[in-house]
């Protein structure tokens, strides 16, 4: 069994100190989704590159005898040693590979003379290359030596030959075999890939930095609709926190593997991993299409785009709806007695304020409600204080009115939710929706009662005028746990009570489903930012 380290949440990455068979990798790794590493997997004895293309052994003359006369594309960035798939942030040029070579070589030999700078005029004969770059600007990235649907492109495929597909992917019907060299240190951006991967070091060292799918939130993922959709936005080496702050987490949930010639690393789709290759170090990757993706018909599509969504939705709506870490919600007001609640308010009272107030008077009475246990009491307090406390803080002519919000517009008031979903999106920040959710169900369900049958005003101001779409959504999960734990004559006599107080039934159950549907309206844009890097409320595009 695989370990978990501290600050994880997946295990540590297994290496395999001999290539398993076909058969064991598909059942015992691929399957899993799971990286793993392979010492020797590309070895000198089965691979004729390990030995032919490195560079330290006359492999750049090697490799400029068998390919210099091939037309290759290389990439161009000027901020290296950072290599960024956004296509904004490099160029992709033409040149013979020979012209690669002689670049790497006038690296080697710079370094070698202790100089630690290319001569410039050195690539100045490179006449193919735009603005006389270094070397450690060009980085000869995902070269195809094979490729089973543009086969007429594989400029590289007289390298095949040096090498082998490893036994572990044998009967794997491989989309792309790929070619990567640089002369200087390089590091690719974080990304992920559409494909299953196996990337093996010829020669040089490479260190990969991996993370799962579920990272994404940490990784601020480029936006799904853009040309590097698969790309990580922020730099993780010294991130802006301030415009990036869940990135302070990402290195918590990352592994990294350190991959000398020979060895290899499976990267399963989808998983993020950012790579730091050392000097002249060459390496090849295979892709292959998942059994998930490849089983995967499209005419499921959009049913699996909506599962998937409302599975993300619910768990950023469990995320946002957690218990808090403390419970120091301010305390009862001085003039409630812990024990004892008065009498009831008036029924034919039109004035909600007057109503509240009268409530309030009558709890200073002290006139005991014998069928309350002192917890349900104090509960009962609490809730009448807040919407006390709401009332002399508002003006009352305008905000309590019985008069409920029109809901022939339902996306309107969800609009109008939206601006306290985002102020109030946790317990700790909502007083009301803290107070339920501490409270035990059945503790809930004899306060809201007692609220109906004595203080209907009071509850009608607190769910119509008080109720935030993050304490709806509470609610709501109260009533689901007050559901299991009655009989059905015994809930059925609840909701009658409850939604009887409301002078419009009807009302009041649409403004709780609304606000709680702008609560998950809240947890679906979170899941866009997140996962798709999209933000529907500030688009970064103007079209």
């Amino acid at each position: 069994m695989m370990n978990t380290p501290r600050g994880c949440e997946f295990p540590t990455i297994q290496t395999f100190e001999k290539a398993p068979s076909a058969a064991e990798f598909e059942s015992g790794v691929e399957l899993t989704n799971f990286p793993a590493v392979f010492r020797g997997c590309a070895s000198s004895s089965d691979w004729d590159a390990c030995s032919k293309w490195n560079p330290f052994k006359n492999g750049l003359d090697y490799l400029h005898e068998r390919a210099g006369s091939v037309e290759v594309e290389a990439m161009l960035s000027r901020t290296a040693p950072i290599f960024n798939g956004d296509i904004r942030s490099h160029e992709r040029v033409s040149m013979p590979f020979s012209d690669f070579i002689r670049l790497c070589k006038q690296h080697m030999i710079s370094k070698e003379n202790g100089s630690g700078v290319d001569d410039a005029n050195s690539s100045a004969s490179l006449c193919s290359i735009p603005q006389d770059p270094t070397p450690g600007q060009i980085y000869l990235a995902q070269f195809p030596i094979l490729n089973d649907e543009k086969e007429d492109k594989v400029q590289l495929k007289i390298l095949r030959r040096d090498i082998q597909t490893p036994t572990l992917l044998r009967g794997k019907s491989l989309s792309s075999i790929n070619f990567w060299m640089n002369s200087a240190q390089a590091r690719s951006s974080t990304h992920y890939d559409p494909h299953h991967n196996l990337l093996c070091v010829v020669s040089g060292c490479k260190k990969v930095t991996l993370w799962p799918p579920s990272a994404s939130p940490s990784l601020y993922p480029m936006p799904i609709y853009g040309e590097a959709s698969n790309h990580s936005s922020v730099g993780l080496d010294n991130p802006n926190l301030s415009d990036y702050p869940r990135a302070e987490h990402s290195l918590k949930q990352s592994q990294e593997v350190t991959l000398k010639a020979g060895d290899a690393v499976f990267i399963p789709e989808g998983w993020f991993h950012q790579v730091d290759s050392d000097e002249l170090t060459i390496a090849v990757n295979f892709w292959w299409q998942s059994i998930i993706m490849s089983n995967m018909p499209e005419h499921m599509d959009s049913y699996y785009l909506r599962r998937i969504t409302r599975r993300l939705i619910d768990r950023e709506m469990s995320l946002l709806v957690s218990k808090p870490s403390s419970t120091d919600l301010k305390p009862p007001s001085e003039h409630l007695d812990q024990c004892n609640i008065g009498q009831a308010e008036g029924g034919d009272d039109n004035s909600s304020n007057e109503s509240i107030e009268k409530g309030i008077s009558s709890i200073r009475e002290k006139t005991p409600l014998h069928d309350l246990d002192p917890s349900t009491s104090l509960a009962l307090h609490e809730l009448i204080s807040l919407v006390h406390d709401h009332v002399n803080a508002v003006d009352t002519s305008k905000e309590l009115q019985h008069t409920p919000p029109s809901y022939s517009n339902p996306a309107s008031e969800r609009d109008n939710s939206k601006i306290l979903v985002n102020s109030l999106s946790c317990l700790e920040d909502d007083r009301v929706a803290h107070m339920l959710w501490n409270l035990e169900a059945s503790k809930l369900r004899d306060a809201l009662l007692a609220m109906a049958r004595y203080f209907p005003r009071t509850l009608e101001a607190l769910i119509l005028h008080m109720l935030s779409p993050v304490a709806a959504e509470v609610l709501t999960q109260k009533f689901d746990e007050i559901d299991q734990q009655s009989g059905e004559e015994d809930r059925g006599q609840f909701y009658r009570e409850f939604y009887g107080a409301f002078d419009d039934e009807s009302a009041a159950m649409d403004i709780i489903l609304t606000r709680k549907e702008a609560f998950a309206f809240q947890a679906f844009e979170n899941v866009l930012d997140k996962y798709l890097g999209v933000n529907i409320a500030s688009p970064t595009t103007n079209i």
